[in-house]
């Protein structure tokens, strides 16, 4: 085997109040194709997950190329990161004769993501609830050790509405201004809203997501990147939808709905007004990161 093509979900995170925790992978797709022998091309991600791939997989390395094509957007605050790490690691693994396993993968994307919100959902699909790297560092000492996690398969029935403007949001400057500091009664809130969003998802019971997604931890400060969040979100709820929330870091603003999710796509653009963007309706993947034929895009 010489070229291996990966097909990864995009994935929106926090979902509001589960911030680095809770994540979607959604049916929305890049495709990384791997070739060996090929001439490579220096790329700090491509190289971080390689370097990192053959020292754990215990294996000589050698030189390849990538490709990555697709329609997850760059910053944009639905895993793109991630797309390019998870097909880097999934292709060199089947490429070596797949020496980890599913879970080994996933730990080293976190690795090299910093948290499990995308990786958990883009590795294993559906709805994920994975602990922060940061508190697994503060619970067992150990800086790289693996974050626990749950997952549950998401109707069909459930759409997200994104709108995707034509800004892009580096995590690192989206981390920045968020204080090190909050008040309880905000955390307190967080942790309420953050387990009714698990509850629903767990049960399927996706009305009860209503007034769920509200957040105090990172949101309300990156507005100051992002002014029409608030706009938006709320033009979504007067639509209708069950909630919406800033994806990752965004810039993407996320509607969850049931119904009428024209309507809400239509209402989340004209709230945006002047600000450059476009709407995307798609369902939640349930299969996580796959193995293609080809790169072929559409689906």
């Amino acid at each position: 085997m010489q070229q291996v093509t990966v097909r990864v979900p995009a994935s929106t995170s926090n979902l509001g109040p589960g911030l680095d925790c809770l994540g979607i992978a959604l049916r929305l797709y890049n495709y990384v194709t791997v070739t060996r022998g090929a001439k490579p091309r220096p790329h700090a991600i491509v190289s971080q997950a390689a370097d990192l791939f053959f020292r754990h997989a215990r294996c000589a390395s050698f030189p390849f190329s990538v490709s990555i094509r697709g329609d997850v957007p760059r910053s944009r605050g639905l895993g793109s990161s991630v797309t390019l790490r998870l097909g880097i690691l999934y292709a060199l693994n089947a490429l070596t004769g797949n020496r980890l396993d599913r879970l080994s993968i996933f730990r080293l994307c976190v690795q090299l993501e910093g948290h499990p919100d995308n990786a958990a959902p883009a590795v294993f699909g559906g709805f994920t609830v994975a602990q922060s790297s940061a508190s697994v560092s503060l619970a067992r000492g150990k800086r790289h050790a693996c974050p626990k996690f749950q997952r549950f398969e998401v109707a069909p029935r459930l759409y997200f509405v994104l709108l995707i403007p034509e800004i892009e949001i580096r995590t690192s400057i989206a981390r920045k201004i968020l204080p090190s500091r909050i008040a309880r009664d905000a955390a307190v809130e967080n942790c309420a809203n953050a387990c009714a969003i698990t509850a629903s998802f767990a049960s399927r019971n996706y009305e009860k997501l209503r007034g769920a997604f509200g957040d105090q931890l990172h949101q309300p400060f990156r507005t100051k990147l992002i002014p029409l969040l608030p706009g938006v979100i709320t033009a979504a709820e007067k639509a209708d939808a069950l909630g919406a929330f800033l994806s990752g870091s965004g810039s993407t603003i996320c509607a969850v709905t049931l119904r009428d999710r024209d309507r809400i796509a239509a209402a989340m653009k004209r709230a945006a007004r002047s600000a450059p963007s476009r709407t995307v309706i798609v369902t939640a993947d349930n299969h996580g990161a796959r193995f293609v034929r080809s790169p072929t895009i559409g689906h």
